[in-house]
């Protein structure tokens, strides 16, 4: 996981899980928050219907972010 993954965060998959019919690089968002470093991520299609609703450990997601990070 590269930075912090919160609630609602829209996050990539870093890993293929064919298994349950996703993808390194598709694209989800954080529902819960499980455990430590554990969330229940949704991932929905562009009409907002979720095909895939499922828990992943933080090493297994990318945060997006849609603005500039302050270094600190």
């Amino acid at each position: 996981m590269i930075g912090r993954v919160d609630i609602l965060d829209v996050v990539a998959l870093t890993e293929n899980l064919p298994d349950r019919g996703l993808y390194r690089g598709q694209v989800g968002t954080v529902v819960e928050a499980l455990a430590p470093d554990v969330f229940e991520v949704e991932f929905s299609d562009d009409e907002g219907r979720a095909y895939a609703s499922l828990a992943l450990n933080a090493s297994q997601l990318l945060a997006l972010r849609y603005e500039p990070l302050k270094a600190g």
